[in-house]
């Protein structure tokens, strides 16, 4: 948004340069992104002087032209050759001197040299008014009055204005500062807070209206959900013509190219307060008006000259004959103001912000009106805004008011009012400021201050500040003001750099992620935001989904409970592009809603597709990923972190797997992982098998931080592989084996493999067959077959025992 420093200085009286103004905004919270600088006129006319023609002879060799010598309060005339019909001896006019850079265009420049013109010098250039920037006039050169001082700069003859424009990036919390009035408030609150001589803003003229016996206007509101206030009022003997200089001044110096008065003082009216206008054409609008929901397929032509299919969900103005107007986002072309309205239909409304959302969307506009009511504008100024306008149309285009005001008040915000505690103050930003100053930045912010007691305020928040609704949102406009700057920060800091339990550092993240780089997977970033029909896949384990109250779209209308969908996506992006082997990882948080409560969980997830590695001359046919090689990587992972051999392996039912498999850590789910239901994957048109990935990345963290890092010396002795063959429930798992195992022989077993698997004939019923490879080793010495003999024995009884085992002969 352009604001610009001279209208700025109309409100308060500050003496700020316009980069110390930019440093104050930017401390404040609305960063100033750039500095230009404003002229009435490109170039500012500099270089041109009022003169005065001493001679003016026909040239000698051209009969359209004078040889004119100028007095221009120098000591020696200039000689000037001049085309100009109606130069005269006598004249006061006005002179672009040898040097001088005109804009007859702001976009077209040319230089004033010294020349020969039919061979006779010439120092200079008698300027008409096109030449200048001042008009459209070439009849001849500007003639100024015989009194005008010769010498005089023609910009401080003309008192051009030169302004300095800031472009502040707002962000969508800050709707209060959307007009020059908002932005002076952040201005009066830092200065009141660090100078002596307070400020206070010099707000705009609102003229009363006397006109309650006029005749009513007569206007329905039937979409009350989306219109929370509409004011009208009716004017004629309207005079449209071109606004005053100071008036094309002002939106000249934020960008904007003035119109017309009418259009003109309503477009200076909203960047002023904030406030969209819409005006029409009353003879235009009809006897009577109706603000509605749109019908589905109604046609609409909007001031841009294009035909708009409205869907039936758009609030809109309309007569008898149709649409007139896309409410709060776009005027329509037959109701505009031209140079032969003589009747005006002022609105001031308030509009639902998520349906001028929704609707601006849905056609690709992005106007200055719908910039504001999607941010949510002041229903306070909803009035004055209406009399402001009246009152610049009456003063400046001659209107007279035709009707009484038209008022509908529905389901507008109510103002909130919070308790704001000092020692929470005082906990949030670090420094104990006094009363006085919390109170001072209070009042500049125009919250109410209805009682202090127990160290508490009792605060009612400005109708404006819709982002402001708690307590911490106070505190956070006190900081902002008081500076970021100005907190003191302690000499001794009183905390660990160490990561607490269950915080998942970044150390760790960068860790994980070069690892898994360094196992050739790729790490994508997805949005959180995601489409409400995934829901569909998933069941209640995953919570309630969390939607956005006001949605940039339905793509992105609510919170992702699963970082499966995402990662989806890319794979199904990336195949429709010829990459159909890939291995993906994302850090990234799932949402759901249990119980009324959020909970919000940070993942990492991996998945796997395509083919394990490119063909080449030696291998042809490479293998495809399977969901052994997703299990073995995020066993990896897990021995990365030391926890591999405490964690639980079992079968997890999950609606996003053909065959779901979880592993336990202390009785919680640590990791869920399988191949991704065909469903799914039909949905997503992707051709080939998808295997994911998710681990609880808190709790890993959580757990690995407890684990102690040790250091041993290289064993000194070779590994001994026994192998057993084993006779088993089909029930048994070959981790409920490789456990029972390790509890068995925690000295001196280093690893267990299994390595055959054997189900069919000459087995008994309910019954499979397992080869195990067990590693045993002790890093000091050589095993001796004694020694191996009892390990294995301890192992073979606890098998056995815990998991029914038998040996196969």
């Amino acid at each position: 948004m352009k604001v610009s420093y001279n209208w700025l200085q109309t409100y308060l009286d500050f003496t700020y340069t316009a980069e110390e103004l930019s440093d104050i905004l930017t401390q404040t919270g609305l960063e100033v992104e750039s500095i230009e600088t404003f002229e009435q006129i490109r170039g500012g006319l500099k270089g041109v002087i009022v003169g005065e023609v001493l001679t003016c002879e026909q040239h000698p060799n051209a009969d359209k032209l004078k040889v004119t010598t100028v007095h221009i309060g120098s000591e020696t005339p200039l000689q000037i050759v001049c085309g100009a019909p109606n130069v005269a001896t006598g004249q006061k006019v006005l002179v672009a001197t040898v040097g001088t850079t005109l804009y007859p265009q702001p976009d077209q420049a040319f230089d004033i040299k010294k020349a020969k013109i039919r061979g006779v010098a010439s120092e200079g250039m008698l300027c008409a008014e096109d030449e200048l920037g001042l008009g459209q006039s070439h009849d001849g050169i500007l003639v100024l009055p015989p009194e005008t001082a010769v010498g005089t700069p023609a910009s401080d003859y003309f008192k051009l204005e030169k302004d300095i424009q800031l472009e502040i990036g707002l962000t969508p919390n800050r709707s209060d500062a959307m007009g020059h009035i908002g932005v002076v408030r952040d201005i009066r609150a830092f200065h009141n807070l660090t100078q002596v001589q307070k400020l206070d803003i010099k707000f705009p003229p609102f003229k009363q209206l006397h006109n309650a016996e006029f005749p009513e206007l007569s206007i329905e509101v039937t979409d009350q959900h989306a219109c929370k206030r509409y004011l009208a009022i009716e004017l004629d003997q309207v005079k449209v013509g071109a606004s005053p200089v100071w008036l094309q001044n002002r939106l000249k110096a934020v960008g904007l190219q003035p119109i017309n008065n009418v259009v003109d003082i309503s477009n200076f009216v909203q960047l002023e307060l904030g406030t969209p206008l819409h005006i029409f054409d009353a003879q235009q609008t009809g006897t009577s008006i109706e603000v509605r929901c749109a019908e589905p397929n109604e046609n609409f032509t909007g001031l841009d000259k294009q035909n708009y299919k409205l869907a039936g969900h758009e609030l809109v103005i309309a007569n008898q004959k149709g649409v007139l107007c896309l409410a709060g986002i776009l005027g329509g072309l037959e109701s505009s103001v031209t140079t032969q309205t003589t009747q005006l239909l002022i609105e001031s409304a308030l509009f639902d912000a998520v349906r001028i959302r929704k609707a601006a969307r849905q056609h690709g506009l992005n106007t200055d009106a719908s910039f504001r009511f999607e941010r949510g504008v002041d229903p306070e100024l909803t009035h004055s805004a209406l009399l402001r306008c009246v009152g610049l149309l009456q003063e400046l285009t001659g209107a007279q008011i035709k009707s009484a005001t038209y008022q509908f008040n529905g389901d507008t915000p109510k103002s909130i009012s919070l308790h704001l505690n000092k020692k929470e103050v005082t906990k949030i930003i670090g420094n104990d400021l006094p009363n006085s100053q919390i109170e001072q930045i209070l009042i500049d912010l125009d919250f109410k201050i209805n009682a202090f007691s127990d160290s508490t305020w009792d605060l009612t928040v400005p109708s404006y500040r819709t982002d402001v609704t708690r307590p911490i949102d106070v505190i956070e406009e006190i900081l902002r003001i008081y500076g970021l700057n100005n907190i003191t920060l302690p000499e001794k800091w009183n905390f660990s750099l160490s990561p607490k339990l269950g915080a998942a550092s970044d150390l760790e993240k960068e860790a994980c992620a070069e690892f898994l780089v360094g196992r050739a997977y790729l790490e994508v970033m997805n949005n959180s935001l995601t489409k409400k029909q995934y829901h569909a896949y998933l069941d209640e384990s995953f919570g309630q989904a969390i939607g956005l109250l006001n949605p940039l779209s339905q793509d992105l209308a609510h919170l992702r409970q699963s970082l499966i969908f995402g990662l989806l996506e890319n794979i199904a992006h990336n195949q429709n592009r010829q990459q159909a082997n890939l291995q993906l990882f994302e850090f990234g948080q799932d949402y759901q809603l249990v119980e009324q409560k959020h909970i919000e969980t940070q993942r990492l997830a991996l998945s796997l597709i395509g083919k394990k590695e490119d063909e080449n001359w030696n291998n042809n046919s490479p293998q495809e990923f399977n969901f052994f090689d997703l299990k073995k990587e995020v066993i990896a992972i897990l021995e990365r972190f030391g926890i591999a051999h405490d964690s639980k392996e079992v079968a997890n039912p999950n609606p996003l797997f053909e065959q779901g498999y979880a592993i336990h850590l202390n009785g919680k789910i640590l990791v869920e992982l399988g191949k991704v239901h065909p469903k799914i994957q039909q949905d997503f048109a992707i051709k080939q098998a998808v295997y994911y990935a998710q681990l609880n990345w808190p709790l890993l963290t959580k757990e690995a931080l407890k684990r102690k890092i040790g250091f041993k010396e290289l064993p000194k002795s070779f590994a001994v592989r026994r192998d057993l063959s084993l006779l088993i429930d089909q029930q048994t798992t070959y981790q409920d084996l490789a456990s029972c195992a390790r509890r068995a022989e925690t000295k001196l077993l280093q690893d267990v493999q299994l390595f055959d698997v054997y189900e069919g004939k000459n087995l008994p019923q309910g019954k499979k067959s397992y080869a195990l490879a067990f590693y045993l080793q002790d890093g000091q010495q050589t095993l001796g077959e004694v020694q191996i003999e009892k390990a294995m024995k301890r192992i073979m009884n606890a098998l056995e025992k815990d998991c029914a085992a038998q040996l196969r002969s």
